[in-house]
């Protein structure tokens, strides 16, 4: 096996901790992605791009060139970047609003023209940043600032699949899963196989994470795990939805 590349003590620096609200799950996804990067020794090529929203303050989380866009802009800026310098890996990191609501469009486009970069979508039910309003990814009955009464698919319609539509309108060659903050090692593998996909120019990779919000969902511990392992499982089925196969990943 050949040696990962030595990182560059330029590169090397100490931890330091995030931004979010305790028990959020920012934290655990980011890391998931940090180690797929470390991995892969791809930091010296990585551009980061954060949408607005709780995952902005990701935004010096890591030691690699990061671009914070407009609300929902994220996608086609990172989008912009590839296709001006092919040789670099491209992240897009979004909330379920910056992918599902506002940014849908960009979202849709660049996943049909299997556009080679990667996003990375936090799935938490909910808009966090501006105080827990009901959002694309809302579950039915699911009580917000908006839906004090629980979320009404009759009026609102259902929480949106976005993995399962990603999957559907990208070419052969695409990456499209779902992972939970939950099974951290899962979610660095389909991390790892999402960077794969675009190192290796096959096409748009795409991940959903399942997440936590204690504070705007109004749980203790037990109660947030208990939403995130057991209920929102019930909608978000988890799991890698479209994989395009390789010599490399058969047999992992």
């Amino acid at each position: 096996m050949a040696e990962k590349p030595a990182m560059p003590a330029s590169w090397r620096v100490e931890s330091k901790p995030h931004k979010f609200c305790p028990g959020c799950g920012h934290g655990i996804a980011l890391r998931a992605l940090g180690q797929a990067i470390d991995e892969l020794g791809i930091q010296d090529r990585t551009v980061f791009g954060c949408d607005i929203g709780c995952s902005l303050l990701a935004w010096d989380f890591f030691n690699v060139d990061t671009i914070q866009t407009h609300h929902g802009r994220t996608t086609p800026v990172m989008v912009g970047v590839k296709r001006a310098n092919p040789d670099l890996i491209c992240i897009a990191y979004m909330g379920d609003g910056g992918g599902y609501a506002i940014g849908a469009q960009h979202l849709v486009n660049a996943a049909s023209r299997n556009d080679k970069i990667t996003a990375i979508l936090i799935n938490n039910t909910q808009y966090a940043m501006t105080g827990g309003q009901m959002a694309p990814t809302t579950m039915p009955g699911q009580k917000t600032e908006t839906t004090p009464y629980g979320r009404d698919p009759e009026l609102t319609g259902l929480p949106a699949q976005g993995p399962e539509m990603i999957a559907t309108i990208t070419p052969e060659g695409a990456y499209v899963a779902r992972g939970t903050v939950s099974k951290l090692r899962q979610l660095k593998k389909m991390m790892v196989r999402a960077l794969k996909c675009q190192m290796e120019g096959r096409g748009f990779s795409f991940i959903e994470v399942l997440s936590t919000c204690p504070t705007n969902w109004r749980t203790n511990a037990r109660e947030t795990w208990s939403f995130l392992e057991e209920k929102m499982p019930q909608y978000f089925q988890i799991g890698e939805i479209k994989i395009p196969v390789s010599e490399g990943d058969a047999d992992e």
